[in-house]
């Protein structure tokens, strides 16, 4: 290597450390700075410590974790700590050496079980889908504005709504589409929360986390606080943009953070160079451990394996950011959970979601009357833009798929290829072709599916998920492909329905061939479910006969050619 190109690549790795200094000194400045104005008038909230369980409890957590005390692995990251972590952990050093110690019974001694999730009882039979989610919403209705030392959840001001069953705390990305549910049935204050929640999140952490557990704090999920705010507006009027002007701008300085001392073919965090000079963004997470919620799977899945373990943790915890955790679009040889390369992919819907987040601050600038910023921001918009376009459309699959930046190609379709459509990346050529592909690859007896891959995990082929849905059908609704939107919000409509006459319950995904709940991946399927109500109200808004169920319109929907 030339003594040039080391001595920069010296100072562009000073660069990045003192950056991640600084970082961590921001972080401090604002726990110690607690709330600003915006939330001095929540009840009791205040920003929590930072520490994960598995940090505060060492090789207690640890013991517990592989000896599976616990049958699903975020039961223990879940506990409340009857005592002071440093009172457990004396104990537990002074047991452990016993004769006949009993690691169950002493953690049933020191801990309590987590709140369970919401009750969701089936609705009665012959009650109206209606009712049966305007109760649901209530009964998913939480609230946790006590700080406790003692705990992993992280206090929060204002009411929320959570997903349900094993996920009793407030989630980013599912949150936004359950928020398009409040807001159809009338809830918007409920919705208006939630927006002000995850307000509070950015203030005290710098980031909207995965979820309100210490243990999601090292990384957050798809960014739609910007189109959060886009919802709360149409309601509120413009002045939300300036109000929440100071948590998009930090949103955004969270994922482009590093961006401006990166040498092209180099990635720092959540942001890459190419090696033209295109900023785009991937997911990542700031731990290289194994999760804490999912502990004793991650080990296994690196046990034995010709890999750095740190590695292969990471890029486990950079696919929970995504969201799709797990899918076959991580994963280099498209079915093996080991050959995950998350950080290696450059996500098509994530730098979507980085267009309409420069975009809003653009439109939250111009507000506010500063034109220079907002000229700064659409430019950044419009060259985020043409790299999508450039980058990512894949001419032989006619369809957006992500980008494996080592590699320079891009990967297999997948419904992802459906958020520059949703956000008005695509040009109408390349909108036109894509739904073509839908129609040939995606388009299911029950909406549209995941990917085309049958690997085992949950974010792939036969499930779907009801964000998606929405995704699919706003976004072709945006291009003019009415006929194939409204066929894709009949069939997942019917889905849910027809799951709902059944079993009287809504679940978190579906098996879009056979119609009963989805399978796969790390858990049981899980009911409730937040997104699911939330986009079936939202699709009922959109096409008022879906309110009207009857087997014939179902069985006809389905049959249909869109």
């Amino acid at each position: 290597m030339p003594a040039s190109s080391a001595k920069t690549d010296i100072i562009v790795r000073g660069l990045l450390l003192l950056l991640e200094r600084a970082r961590l000194i921001t972080t401090i400045a604002v726990l110690c700075c607690a709330l600003n104005a915006r939330s001095a008038g929540a009840p009791l909230a205040t920003c929590a410590s930072e520490v994960p369980p598995s940090e505060q409890l060492g090789e207690l957590f640890r013991n517990v974790q592989l000896k599976g005390i616990f049958p699903d692995s975020k039961t223990f990251a879940d506990l409340h700590f009857d005592e002071s972590p440093n009172a457990i952990l004396a104990d537990y050093e002074a047991r452990k050496v016993e004769s006949g110690f009993d690691l169950g019974a002493f953690v049933h001694q020191h801990f309590s079980l987590p709140t369970e999730g919401p009750t969701v009882h089936p609705a009665s039979p012959g009650e109206p889908i209606d009712t049966y989610i305007t109760w649901l919403w209530d009964v998913l209705r939480h609230q946790s504005d006590e700080i406790s030392g003692h705990s992993s959840v992280l206090p929060l001001p204002y009411p929320y709504v959570v997903p349900g069953g094993r996920f009793r705390e407030l989630y980013y990305w599912d949150s936004y589409f359950t928020m398009l549910g409040l807001d159809a049935d009338g809830r918007h204050d409920l919705a208006l929360n939630m927006l002000k929640d995850f307000a509070f999140e950015i203030d005290c952490y710098g980031h909207v986390p995965n979820g309100s557990r210490t243990y999601y704090l090292s990384r957050s999920q798809p960014p739609f606080f910007s189109l959060m705010v886009d919802l709360i507006a149409e309601r509120e009027g413009d002045a939300s943009y300036a109000t929440y002007l100071p948590e998009l701008e930090a949103e955004y300085e969270y994922w482009m953070d590093g961006s401006a001392v990166l040498r092209g073919g180099q990635g720092y965090r959540r942001v890459v160079r190419l090696s033209d000079g295109t900023i785009l963004n991937r997911y990542w997470d700031d731990r290289a451990e194994p999760r804490d919620e999912s502990y004793r799977e991650d080990i296994a899945t690196a046990l034995g394996r010709r890999r750095d373990p740190g590695d292969l943790y990471r890029n486990l915890r950079a696919a929970a950011e995504s969201g799709w955790d797990f899918s076959s679009r991580w994963l280099a040889d498209g079915h093996s959970l080991s050959t995950i390369r998350t950080t290696s992919v450059l996500p098509v819907d994530l730098n979507c979601l980085m267009v309409h987040l420069e975009q809003t601050l653009a439109k939250a600038y111009r507000i506010k009357g500063d034109g220079d910023r907002s000229s700064h921001f659409v430019a950044l918009a419009v060259r985020r833009e043409a790299a999508i376009r450039r980058l990512m459309w894949n001419e032989r699959s006619h369809a957006f798929t992500d980008y494996a930046w080592r590699r320079h190609e891009t990967l297999p379709v997948t419904a992802a290829g459906l958020f520059p459509l949703f956000l008005h990346v695509a040009n109408q050529r390349q909108a036109e072709l894509e739904a073509q592909t839908v129609r040939r690859k995606l388009l299911m007896p029950g909406g549209i599916g995941t990917t085309l891959v049958v690997s085992g995990q949950q974010w792939d082929h036969p499930n779907g998920w009801a964000p998606l849905q929405w995704i699919a059908v706003v976004g072709l609704r945006n291009y003019n492909e009415a006929r194939l939107a409204e066929a894709i919000a009949k069939r997942w409509s019917c889905e849910n329905i027809d799951g709902y006459q059944m079993s009287r319950i809504f679940v978190e995904k579906y098996n879009l061939v056979n119609g009963s709940a989805g399978g796969g991946g790390e858990y049981a399927v899980q009911v409730g479910f937040g997104w699911t109500n939330g986009v079936l109200r939202a699709l009922a808004s959109l096409y008022p006969t879906l309110s009207r169920f009857s087997p014939q319109l179902c069985g006809a929907s389905r049959a249909a050619s869109p």
